[in-house]
């Protein structure tokens, strides 16, 4: 429908009582959620529009926020090497953060949103989760931490908040969503015999992660830690639409070992494993594709003591034709090495034993498995 106002030479209370009947007909037309309101000098003022969603980040803000705090790295002589960020774990006044942010630090100050500040220290860190805790005495009043949620049941669509310091801007918050699953990040340690561990399961997001964001929490719209974020893969520096944040299922895991041990124990196969495409299989003369095939094992481990075999590597042909294909463990299908890796990291203990179902010169067979400790 559309409204015109007619040239008139009527007097201007004429003029007045038009405007207010097409005001009255936009109105007519507007959402619920606007209100107009006209005065006698023709000012209409539309009320803003709001949301559930945003009314939810601003509570969500609100009631989060001052769990989240800004870590600064301290040299000896209490010069600020850089920051990050971490969050309330507990009112014993732990704090989660990244192994990456405290490394190196001879001293820590955790500055909280209203501008308190606790000294810290470190009490247990984790190179290949990126996982750390650290401690303050204790935690300003009101201050409660912030809740776990579980990272199994988050999708790829759904929203994600992170929270934390860019560059030193204290407590932004950036909203995105979780845009991929099953991601991987590569562990700082160099492992034994070569190569790196990572970590299984790592959630990717658009939510904007900058430096100074690692150790901060990535959270659902209910306000609980879905991630720890740690990275960003960009060519700048700065976030270009790909951050990754650790799995809170793995802080569920790691941390209580952190704070009662100082160190985290994964369990321990000993092999190198390669996952294989449509030629390889072909090549290798395998009956699929899907699996992890041993290239290598250490010598000792469990794998060697338990019997499984590698294929060797050749540096003109590559991997060789021979070895184990593990295509599940304990009943749970490994369609390539990271489903491997996951359910070591997530499902499984030190001196558990495990059955690896492999196949073997075209015939699927059980091995029993007792996981060692990794060093």
């Amino acid at each position: 429908m559309s409204t015109s106002i007619p040239e008139s030479n009527s007097n201007s209370g004429d003029r007045q009582a038009v405007v207010d009947e097409v005001v009255a007909t936009v109105v007519a037309q507007l959402p619920a959620q606007t209100a107009v309101t006209s005065s006698a000098t023709s000012t209409t003022q539309i009320a803003p529009l709001t949301t559930d969603i945003e009314s939810g980040l601003i509570a969500l803000y609100q009631r989060v926020n001052p769990a989240v705090v800004n870590i600064f790295i301290l040299d000896e002589q209490s010069f600020v090497l850089g920051t990050g960020s971490g969050f309330v774990y507990d009112n014993e006044g732990h704090i989660i953060t990244n192994n990456h942010v405290v490394t190196g630090a001879s001293g820590l100050e955790v500055v909280f949103p209203d501008g308190e500040r606790r000294a810290a220290e470190v009490i247990g860190a984790d190179v290949d989760s990126d996982l750390a805790v650290i401690k303050i005495e204790n935690l300003p009043d009101g201050v409660l931490p912030i809740p776990l949620g579980d990272s199994n049941d988050i999708q790829v669509g759904q929203f994600a908040v992170a929270i934390g310091n860019p560059f030193g801007e204290a407590g932004s918050l950036s909203l995105g969503i979780i845009s991929g699953l099953g991601r991987t990040l590569t562990s700082d340690r160099i492992a034994e015999g070569g190569g790196r561990y990572s970590l299984p399961k790592v959630i990717q997001t658009d939510a904007a992660i900058n430096p100074g964001n690692s150790g901060g929490p990535l959270l659902n719209l209910a306000g609980e830690v879905i991630g720890v974020n740690s990275a960003i893969r960009t060519s700048t520096g700065t976030n270009s639409g790909v951050g990754f944040s650790i799995p809170v299922n793995a802080v569920s895991r790691v941390i209580p070992s952190l704070i009662a041990e100082g160190v985290y124990h994964y369990p321990f196969i000993g092999i190198r494993m390669t996952p294989l495409d449509l030629a390889a299989q072909e090549e290798l003369g395998l009956s699929q594709a899907s699996g992890a095939y041993v290239t290598d094992i250490t010598p000792g481990s469990p794998a060697d003591k338990a019997g499984l075999i590698a294929s060797g590597f050749n540096d003109t042909i590559g991997i060789l034709p021979g070895g184990d294909l593990i295509i599940a463990v304990d009943g749970q299908p490994v369609k390539s090495p990271d489903d491997l890796i996951s359910f070591l990291v997530f499902d499984a203990e030190v001196d558990q034993t495990i059955t690896l179902r492999i196949i073997r010169d075209g015939a699927e067979i059980d091995v029993p498995l007792t996981l060692a400790e990794r060093q």
